[in-house]
């Protein structure tokens, strides 16, 4: 029942058949614990898998494989990266699930070199690599900007490791290629593709055309994303940040136009954060959090400081035809900084303050969360929709390459 709950979605269903499991004098298991970690996971219940954590350990499971893996995933996916290494040396036999899931998250927190020597110590290990381990490889580099090396594994793995490169391996390359401006290069990989490119194939492919002001290209990818994907919400968004970027107010609203008429809703923006074992949900301009007002003078108070420091709005990403003070205004309150202004008031310093965001951090957000850590002095952790962002003295672990 936990395991139904937690893989249809309900995660706190899951959880409170977990609690009520051991309330009721059941024996927790190694699968309960897994199921409970796996839903801690889904949900980013960072402070609940901890105590998870200290339970098993008095249980005497953490170092099997079975649990171990769930620990580790869960580590990986609530930003908690050192615990996650932490958790990954305690497991005694570790297997390949072990070392695929290390890979991924280094990958994933934008550590790119730290995955690599982890692969490396895997083949020191006389484990095989299979085609989920390369995946994780080749999105290490293409996170870090690692492109030679990338190259070099890709090109390498069939030979190498007996491992012929499927769809998956082939989008890495093209979001390797893309992020690197090689955009021709990422284009001629794409016809020559041994399958008929998807989606998330035309999506990198979008993705890298936006990062480099492409716009021609940018369209043509959006095209074909519409027509195999017309209710992806995220490419319309894409392309009109595009066009709002360049001034093309009259496309941004076509593009509008078009969402409306196809049906398709932007997913809204939301931010969280756990203090406490309670989560706290922001939204842009929230007025429900009881702490709002709190909140909003220390936000102004920090908008000051980050100025002093050089700061400047990046008014280009507002997506409306408005003039430069309103559009300033209307950055200034954007779920991330919601959170990332709360949990720096209700957090106790020397802990990192971690937020989850269900889409996409903006360009401007992450400028700002860079200076907030500088001028704070502490560790924020953003999970995006993509990847991990660790802000820490004014930068950022993406090497503001996303």
């Amino acid at each position: 029942m936990i395991a139904g709950y937690a893989q249809s979605g309900y995660s706190e269903e899951a959880l409170r058949l977990f609690v009520d499991m051991k309330r009721d004098g059941e024996r927790l298991n190694r699968s309960s614990f897994a199921c409970a970690l796996s839903t801690c996971a889904h949900i980013a219940a960072l402070e609940l898998g901890m105590q998870l954590h200290g339970r098993l350990v008095k249980a005497g499971y953490e170092s099997g494989s079975f649990v171990g893996n769930a620990l580790l995933l869960m580590y990986c996916k609530c930003g908690g990266i050192e615990e996650a290494c932490s958790a990954f040396e305690e497991i005694m036999e570790k297997d390949i699930v072990s070392w695929n899931t290390m890979i991924a998250g280094y990958a994933r927190h934008g550590f790119g070199k730290e995955a690599l020597k982890i692969f490396e110590s895997m083949k020191a290990a006389g484990v095989k690599p299979n085609d989920t381990t390369m995946v994780g490889v080749l999105s290490a580099c293409s996170h870090a900007g690692l492109v030679d090396r990338g190259m070099e594994y890709f090109y390498s793995m069939t030979q190498d490791y007996g491992i012929t490169a499927n769809l998956q391996h082939y989008n890495c390359m093209v979001d390797l290629l893309g992020r690197a401006g090689r955009l021709d290069e990422t284009q001629k990989l794409i016809r020559n593709m041994p399958f008929e490119p998807d989606a998330a194939t035309w999506g990198a492919l979008l993705g890298a055309s936006r990062i480099h002001g492409n716009t021609k290209l940018a369209e043509m990818a959006a095209e074909l994303i519409f027509e195999m994907e017309p209710e992806n919400a995220g490419m319309y968004v894409l392309l009109s940040n595009l066009y709002a970027a360049s001034g093309r107010w009259a496309d941004v609203s076509k593009m509008r136009l078009k969402m409306r008429d196809t049906g398709v809703k932007k997913v809204p923006g939301c931010s969280w954060l756990e203090v406490q074992n309670k989560i706290h949900t922001f939204s842009v301009g929230d007025s429900c959090h009881p702490d709002r007002d709190k909140i909003y003078a220390y936000l102004e108070e920090l908008d000051l400081k980050m100025k002093r420091e050089g700061y400047v709005s990046s008014i280009k990403l507002i997506l409306h035809d408005v003039d430069e003070e309103e559009k300033e205004h209307m950055l200034k309150y954007h779920s991330e900084k919601l959170a990332v202004a709360y949990g720096i008031l209700s957090i106790p310093a020397g802990r990192p303050i971690r937020v989850m965001k269900n889409l996409r951090v903006c360009e401007d957000c992450h400028n700002a969360i860079k200076y907030i850590s500088k001028i704070v002095g502490r560790l924020i952790i953003l999970r995006d929709s993509n990847r991990f962002h660790h802000f820490r003295e004014g930068s950022c672990s993406c090497g503001d390459y996303w």
